[in-house]
């Protein structure tokens, strides 16, 4: 009968199970629940276009409820309007949102010639002082556990039209 309780590839073995194991609880550990990141939307500035699209840098405050920071290095977003798209946009950039901080982040986004004119058209039936639902979603890039979703909901209130009296 053979024994390879002392063999090499034995002692090698019960190195990689226990490299597996140690690895395993340091991801479990990256998998703690996390508050969802509060976004508000502080602003919008006009960027060149191409062609019929229109482009705008959307400018998010960001707030961290959590302990750690969270790492970023990329940002994806959609911004629907009316149970429609409107807006998607993307940037490369990379930094941090502290732990119980916040921060301000700059994203381009796109809004194309059809879907601008869709908006139009299903504003259209719209009647002053009615509003629009919205829905804003998208994520932080942080790497294999460190990605953050967020998103956000609410009403834009159609305007209405201003009443003089005589």
């Amino acid at each position: 009968m053979l024994n390879f309780s002392t063999s090499p590839v034995s002692t090698l073995l019960r190195a990689a199970l226990a490299s597996f194991f140690i690895i395993s609880l340091a991801a479990c550990s990256s998998l703690t629940p996390r508050d969802p990141v509060k976004i508000d939307l502080v602003g919008i500035e006009p960027l060149p276009g191409e062609g019929l699209e229109m482009r705008f840098s959307v400018k998010l405050r960001v707030q961290n409820p959590n302990d750690s920071a969270i790492d970023y290095n990329g940002i994806a977003l959609d911004l629907d309007v009316n149970n429609q798209p409107l807006a998607s946009g993307v940037s490369d950039q990379s930094g941090q949102v502290p732990r119980f901080g916040e921060a301000v982040i700059s994203v381009p986004v796109t809004i194309s010639a059809f879907s601008a004119m869709r908006q139009a058209m299903g504003a259209s039936g719209y009647k002053p002082g009615q509003g629009l639902p919205y829905e804003l979603s998208g994520k932080f890039a942080g790497g294999l556990f460190g990605t953050s979703r967020f998103s956000d909901s609410g009403t834009l209130n159609w305007p209405a039209p201003n009443s003089v009296t005589p």
